[in-house]
């Protein structure tokens, strides 16, 4: 069965649900300039798409993230080691990466259901 969780835009899902296992995906919903403030942001973003696809983030299994400047990195580290559940240290991907508008940063994390 795969399950899909409309987002704001109709040609996107903010989570897929197939065999088990979620995927999200979620930018800033705030265009501070901070990448900290734009990390907890999505992170918070992901952290309620899980709720809803029924799965919490000790439950994530790999995270890849996106960063429009690599060098600003250790901002994100911060706001990662602030909010990942340290019993479930997931596969975690950055990568440096033009995104669109005043996003600096784009996760999408897998999470078993």
């Amino acid at each position: 069965m795969v399950g899909r969780f409309a987002n704001a835009i109709s040609t996107q899902s903010r989570s897929v649900i197939c065999n088990g296992i979620v995927t999200t995906v979620a930018v800033s919903e705030t265009k501070e300039l901070s990448l900290y403030v734009q990390a907890c942001s999505a992170l918070a973003v992901i952290e309620r798409n899980l709720i809803e696809a029924g799965t919490a983030k000790a439950r994530i299994l790999t995270a890849m993230v996106y960063i429009s400047d690599i060098n600003n990195k250790p901002e994100f580290n911060s706001a990662w080691d602030n909010w990942v559940d340290r019993s479930n240290p997931p596969l975690r991907a950055c990568f440096g990466a033009t995104l669109e508008g005043d996003d600096l940063i784009e996760i999408v994390v897998t999470a078993k259901v």
